[in-house]
């Protein structure tokens, strides 16, 4: 078996991840092999949209999604309000409307006035040893039945104190599962029935995280620009977003930069204010690629610029997605 310092070496400059940093996935590669051992014939499909950091254990690459979308649940008996983790039975989702649902403007000019207006975040005047991240995603994977009609979307919790060398501790907790339908929720409850009911008060798994070169975002335009992949489309740029949001704490003239950048990207569209899945407001662009028929979508802190939710919403043949909520960033000379 290979360990982490090992590949990285043998990869040298021509590995993919070495300045990419992503947390691992919520679930084990073992726990699904035993899902799907436990189901059936099933199809698992992951949206591909690294966030934080790679990790390779036991000679297994294990990366984790990030992601983006308009959903939230039809349960909201979740004790963490809109988008929690719902009932034992998991959720079923519908579409959430946006403010500007048909023939949404142009983006460029709104993320320009933001830029122009945001204010301090509550960490812009405080410092730390440690980035702290607390995020929630959703659709990291989704599974298909063998028939292409039924999917759950699994979903996770991970709270990340990462230090400017890359090292610091990583805290993964599994979340109840997701549905696009109710026809979804009853077959996958039928096949899950036999699996262990998810404990809510088990302690989160603790993954010490190994030294990475870490790279802050500049508010320079044209560095932010190629870091943003700003040339290759708003597909490229959403996710690399994304990215950057779940790794750093992000100061305020970096945070009106990016939506600077943003606005200059043809294809973005406005859609005005929206709720996330943790319940809080925002403001919204979408982008959609027709092409692989999805949409991507951000939602930003009216207040602070900051990105706040993130996803990426297949539209056929079913709407499931892959979605973040960022909940926390912070400095903090604390772990736990």
């Amino acid at each position: 078996m290979f360990g982490v310092e090992r590949t990285r070496g043998l990869l040298g400059t021509v590995d993919p991840a070495r300045a990419v940093a992503v947390a691992p996935p919520p679930v084990s590669a073992d726990e699904l092999i035993n899902r799907a051992d436990a189901t059936g014939r099933v199809t698992l499909r992951r949206h591909v949209r690294p966030t934080r950091r790679l990790v390779l254990t036991a000679g297994t690459l294990a990366v984790a999604v990030g992601a983006v979308g308009v959903l939230q649940p039809l349960d909201r008996s979740s004790p963490d309000g809109p988008g929690g983790p719902g009932s034992a039975a998991g959720t079923v989702l519908v579409p959430v409307s946006y403010q500007f649902d048909a023939n949404p403007p142009e983006a460029g000019p709104q993320l320009r006035a933001l830029a122009g207006t945001i204010k301090d975040a509550k960490y812009d005047h405080l410092g730390g040893r440690f980035m702290y991240h607390h995020t929630k995603v959703w659709g990291d994977p989704v599974m298909t039945s063998a028939d292409g009609r039924h999917h759950v979307a699994f979903a996770g919790e991970t709270k990340v104190w990462q230090a400017a060398d890359g090292t610091g501790s990583q805290l993964n907790k599994q979340l109840e599962p997701e549905y696009p339908d109710q026809g979804s929720r009853d077959y996958w409850q039928r096949k899950l029935d036999a699996r262990p009911a998810i404990d809510a008060s088990a302690v989160p798994a603790v993954i010490p995280l190994p030294p990475m070169e870490l790279t802050p975002p500049s508010a320079d335009p044209s560095r932010l620009r190629e870091l943003l992949k700003a040339e290759y489309g708003p597909g490229a740029a959403s996710k690399e977003v994304s990215g950057v949001y779940a790794q750093f704490v992000v100061p305020r003239a970096v945070r009106a930069e990016i939506l600077r950048v943003l606005a200059d990207v043809p294809g973005f569209r406005w859609r005005g204010q929206v709720t996330d899945r943790a319940g809080r407001s925002g403001v919204a662009v979408t982008f959609d690629d027709r092409e692989n028929d999805a949409q991507s979508l951000l939602i930003f802190d009216p207040t602070t610029g900051e990105l706040i939710a993130d996803e990426r919403l297949t539209l056929s043949p079913v709407r499931i997605s892959a979605y973040q909520v960022i909940l926390d960033a912070a400095w903090t000379d604390r772990v736990g």
